[in-house]
């Protein structure tokens, strides 16, 4: 039988970090991708990340000047390109009507540089509306690096007053927000995956971009360590006795992973200042072979002191997810 004599257990000592830059989009727009596979969640370099997208403001209503062709903009905030940026209120923004009676949409942008403009799209052939991107009668393409906060959708080539009617703003359609649709973050995977596509809304066409800064980890050995335990799903079963039959039930659990170490004082030892920090593990049962066996949470210890033996910690690895194996 083999043995784990030969094992090495390694920790996250150090992190390098990577600065805000776009992530890539993996061809189905529904997971980025980052330069690293593994993020870590150490306080101080957890990833943040800025999809672009309305946060703040930015309602877009007809022109209080009553001006002909006109909408006013309220003052924003917005992820932009990987920054938070402020965008100032901005009135009697003009609308593009079409050269004859028939549909054209207007969208209301946030340029890269922090303003506010008009991208007239293409006019239909008839007054019906096209939700095709590009097409006529249909919205723009927006550029990358641009978001879009609104529509404005005129049918006729006279000049006259906007109404709230002609302006759209549903947020997935018309609007474009940092905070839909929602996302997962896969740690292990130095990626995100959103739970609904991002429509190709963008010049390629493509969907709008995606920015994120992170660190990945540095390893170092736990020179002496033993009795590493994976954190690992549990299964149990619950029964009720009824007449004539027996009624089942399973449920799972995520237990704790956990090792001891040797420590030199228990006090200064790298190890020990680290308590209390959510860190990757790496476990590899045969450090001669590239198998292992990953594992990110909570550092917990309990240090001990006996008078005739070696300082040791024991300590816990409280997971959020269950350990995953490197072949």
């Amino acid at each position: 039988m083999a043995t784990a004599e030969n094992a090495k257990l390694d920790y996250e000592g150090g992190q390098t970090s990577y600065a805000m830059a776009t992530m890539t989009d993996s061809g189905d727009n529904l997971t980025f991708t980052s330069a690293v596979t593994l993020w870590s969640r150490r306080s101080g370099y957890a990833p943040i990340i800025r999809p672009n997208g309305l946060l703040t403001g930015g309602a877009v209503i007809p022109a209080l000047a009553a001006g002909n062709n006109n909408v006013d903009v309220a003052a924003l905030t917005c992820n932009l390109n990987g920054v938070v940026t402020s965008v100032s209120a901005d009135t009697d923004v003009s609308i593009t009507r079409p050269a004859t009676a028939v549909s054209k949409i207007n969208s209301i942008t946030v340029t890269t540089g922090g303003t506010i403009a008009v991208v007239a799209g293409t006019d239909g052939s008839t007054t019906a509306f096209s939700e095709v991107r590009a097409a006529a009668g249909g919205p723009p393409l927006i550029a990358t690096t641009s978001i879009e906060i609104a529509q404005v959708r005129v049918i006729t080539n006279t000049a006259g007053v906007i109404t709230t009617a002609q302006i759209f703003t549903v947020i997935g359609t018309h609007r474009e927000t940092a905070s839909y649709p929602q996302y997962t973050v896969d740690y292990s995977m130095g990626s995100l995956t959103f739970l609904a596509a991002l429509p190709d809304d963008h010049t390629g066409p493509v969907a709008k971009s995606v920015y994120a800064s992170y660190a990945s980890p540095i390893f170092a050995e736990i020179a002496l360590a033993d009795a590493f335990t994976a954190p690992e799903t549990t299964h149990s079963v619950t029964s009720t006795q009824i007449y004539n039959t027996t009624l089942g039930s399973s449920s799972s659990s995520l237990g704790q992973g956990s090792f001891v170490a040797y420590l030199e004082d228990g006090v200064t030892d790298t190890l020990v200042t680290l308590k209390n920090e959510n860190l990757w593990f790496r476990f590899y049962p045969d450090r001669y072979n590239t198998a292992n066996v990953l594992a990110q949470g909570k550092l917990g210890i309990t240090r001990s002191w006996p008078a005739g033996d070696n300082i040791q910690v024991a300590c816990t690895i409280s997971s959020t997810e269950a350990a995953t194996e490197v072949a």
